[in-house]
């Protein structure tokens, strides 16, 4: 157990290259809660789906696309946020250097509509990932997932369709090896 890399939030865990599992194949999730007696909570930071915020809230007044993400199979009927804008938006939760998760609600429609906050300053996710008690430990100890730092960029910056690859590389030694992998093995 002492080998098992430490989760907590501001970690990402990066999916090994051969999970099987289609809600996390080449998933990089950035942790915000974990707990040994509560269990984990970090969304999906690289599953895009085609779907605009101003779809699931109405009093949505931007002329901005804000991206909506798939943020893990539980609970895909709730919408959460990570942005970067921690001291704008009362009861924010720090997770890293310049990433935040949650806040009031309601200011945060406002900053949205009065164009305080921009789409490259926060992220929506439908549904989370979560773990009961225990469970993400052994997924580690099993060598599920490779556990690394957050980078803001990692959030807000860094293109879905190459962010596993980067976080990989940007682990350095073997990993930037595993990174080079392809999807599938028979593009191999």
């Amino acid at each position: 157990m002492s080998n098992t890399p430490k989760v907590e939030p501001g970690k990402i865990l990066i999916a090994e290259p051969f999970m099987m599992d289609t809600n996390f194949k080449r998933a990089v999730v950035c942790m915000c809660e974990h707990s040994p007696t509560d269990g984990s909570i970090g969304f999906i930071l690289n599953k895009p789906i085609n779907m605009d915020l101003s779809e699931l809230v109405s009093d949505i007044e931007s002329d901005e696309d804000y991206d909506v993400y798939y943020g893990g199979p539980v609970s895909t009927d709730t919408l959460h946020y990570m942005h970067n804008v921690g001291e704008l938006l009362e009861d924010s939760i720090k997770i890293g250097q310049g990433v935040y998760w949650g806040g009031d609600f309601d200011k945060l429609k406002f900053l949205i509509n009065s164009g305080m906050i921009r789409r490259d300053n926060i992220r929506f996710y439908i549904g989370y990932s979560g773990w009961s008690p225990r469970q993400l430990d052994d997924e580690l100890i099993l060598g599920s997932w490779v556990v690394s730092e957050i980078h803001a960029n990692y959030v807000f910056k860094t293109k879905s369709s190459t962010l596993w690859r980067q976080a990989m590389i940007n682990k350095g030694d073997r990993y930037s090896v595993i990174a080079q992998m392809p999807n599938y093995l028979s593009h191999n």
